[in-house]
């Protein structure tokens, strides 16, 4: 067992890296352990259990949760390490499309957005029983977030606490158990990372009332206030893992 603290980090796709949440993580201790799934192929290189790590990060991607195996084979093992996550209250962070698939295999269902996709910098706004969350208490009523989905939690996981919603779409942050935590929404992005959602996101962008230059323009301008609230957030889910390894030991 780490003294630190070791993170799986699942990347489904390197459009989406640990970026600043990974920076945020190592500076509060933990020992990350980086694995890239490869888009269209089986997910060899996740592990078969969680022995040996004490913290799950799962990250988003532009594949859907509503894929298949033979649409996107690398979400099978994804699916798998998060299920296997679930059953043991083990300390995990799941963010955008690793939170839906998060809600997916735990009962809850996912389906495309019903009032379309969601982009930009955005707010989302903290429930009551956040205020007794270990690590959303501390947060403002009203967080500067990065959105880029189109496909929506309709049904959170079976027995999760809501702890964040926004006016567009309802569930934005939950927690299952003690432990496991879904985000729909990026804290984790730098603006160059926004900026090619931008490029690539054609519909996404169509769907907001800005260009793709405001956009990147709006979202550059949120990374500090973001990096301000979300940072600290990080390193309370880092003091969430060690404390959950300790009582383990």
């Amino acid at each position: 067992m780490s003294s630190t603290g070791r993170l799986l980090v699942v990347v489904p796709s390197r459009t989406d890296p640990p970026a600043k949440l990974g920076e945020w993580l190592r500076a509060a201790g933990m020992e990350l352990d980086e694995r890239y799934v490869r888009a269209g192929e089986g997910d060899d290189d996740l592990p078969a259990t969680l022995d040996g790590f004490d913290g799950l990060v799962v990250l988003g991607g532009p594949q859907s949760a509503l894929d298949d195996a033979d649409e996107s084979p690398e979400l099978v093992g994804v699916r798998n390490v998060l299920r296997t996550a679930l059953a043991a209250d083990f300390p995990t962070l799941a963010v955008c499309l690793g939170a839906q698939l998060l809600a997916d295999v735990g009962g809850g269902r996912v389906r495309e957005g019903v009032d379309g996709p969601e982009v930009g910098a955005l707010l989302v706004a903290k429930r009551d029983v956040a205020d007794h969350d270990p690590l959303f208490a501390p947060l403002p009523m009203t967080p500067d977030v990065i959105q880029f989905h189109h496909d929506e939690i309709s049904q959170l996981p079976t027995g999760a606490t809501l702890l964040a919603s926004s006016p567009m779409y309802a569930h934005q942050a939950y927690r299952v158990g003690r432990h496991v935590y879904g985000i729909q929404f990026h804290i984790e992005t730098t603006p160059e990372i926004v900026a090619e959602w931008a490029e690539r996101d054609v519909v996404g962008v169509a769907a907001t009332p800005f260009t793709r230059e405001e956009i990147t323009e709006r979202t550059t301008a949120a990374h500090p206030d973001i990096e301000q609230v979300w940072a600290p957030f990080a390193a309370r889910f880092a003091e969430l893992v060690r404390s959950a390894a300790q009582r383990a030991a």
